[in-house]
């Protein structure tokens, strides 16, 4: 799932990943920290997740607040994050999302929540977008690999996922790209499984680190990132991370995922990053950040195996890959 150098610095789309890979060090959970999380009940966000209107929030960049200002870790520039992209239903060059995604109209946009739940309901992205670049509730900083360093803005997904009370019955998250070949052009391609679609455990859905993100850089995100929101799971490799997302349903089986549909004997259901087992085409044991010649070691889960690998207790994990 990581690149090879070439003399350019430049990767060719063979060598590539279907999606970047996110993650970050334990470093951020001791500065940010899971007490930001602790805003979601009483914020803004709490109450669009309710339904409430609330109150009109001017968009304005943000600062980071102290406790998430950032240790060691250089940010990637946002030029970099914006322009160097896999969102395939835009092209399938890395400078293609930036170059065609711009006229995608992602307001109004909302998301159906539904399947096994107790209340279905549909989300205005734009009440959730606006409580999180106000308030600032979530800050997450992040490793793309090939690889960058981003910091994100957004919630929890686990505070949606209550809000429509999971039946016992559901086991499974999936999740869905808006599909429209008229402002998605490469969905007009046939044979590929349009629209796109992902899928996780629910205890991996709640979990805290698992976010719906509305932005980056204290920005809204530019459409070729994902916009208007988009999943992060930071330990998986990135392709897990479904872009443009306009449903959600909780379900009792495993839901087809687009790469493991399209690639199963390469791109597992689970995509835990696993340095000890490589891809069938590349060696997944280091990873190259953008603006880098230097390679580093990847880590288990990205560097989140403290908080995240008790959920795959007695699993083996070269067989769920």
């Amino acid at each position: 799932m990581h690149y090879h150098k070439n003399d350019h610095g430049n990767l060719p789309e063979r060598e590539a990943t279907p999606e970047a890979l996110y993650a970050s060090r334990r470093e951020w959970l001791e500065r940010a920290g899971l007490a930001a999380v602790g805003l979601i009940g009483t914020s803004f966000v709490g109450q669009a997740l309710a339904g409430s209107a609330g109150k009109k929030v001017e968009r304005a960049p943000l600062k980071f607040a102290k406790d998430a200002n950032p240790p060691k870790e250089t940010l990637t520039p946002l030029e970099a994050v914006s322009s160097y992209n896999n969102f395939y239903e835009f092209g399938f060059g890395k400078s293609d999302p930036a170059q065609n995604a711009g006229g995608l109209r992602t307001a109004p946009w909302t998301i159906k929540v539904g399947g096994k739940v107790a209340k279905p309901k549909t989300f205005d992205v734009q009440k959730l977008l606006n409580a999180s670049l106000s308030e600032r509730v979530y800050r997450l900083r992040c490793v793309e690999a090939w690889s960058m360093v981003i910091p994100w803005v957004g919630f929890p997904l686990a505070e949606i996922l209550r809000s429509v009370e999971p039946l016992g019955s559901a086991k499974y998250v999936a999740f869905r790209t808006l599909h429209d070949p008229k402002q998605m052009p490469e969905q007009r391609i046939p044979g590929f499984p349009w629209p796109y679609q992902e899928g996780l455990r629910l205890d991996e859905a709640m979990h805290p680190l698992t976010l719906m993100a509305v932005g980056l850089y204290g920005k809204v995100l530019p459409n070729q990132n994902g916009a208007p929101i988009r999943l992060v799971v930071p330990w998986k490799y990135g392709f897990k991370s479904i872009k443009s997302i306009v449903g959600i349903d909780l379900v009792e089986t495993p839901p087809q995922t687009t790469w493991n549909r399209l690639q199963p004997d390469e791109y597992g259901f689970f995509a835990n990053v696993n340095p000890a087992v490589d891809h069938p085409r590349w060696s997944q044991a280091s990873e190259r950040r953008i603006g880098e010649f230097q390679r580093r070691d990847t880590l288990p889960f990205n560097g989140y195996a403290a908080q995240v690998a008790q959920l795959y207790s007695g699993m083996d994990l070269r067989k769920f890959y």
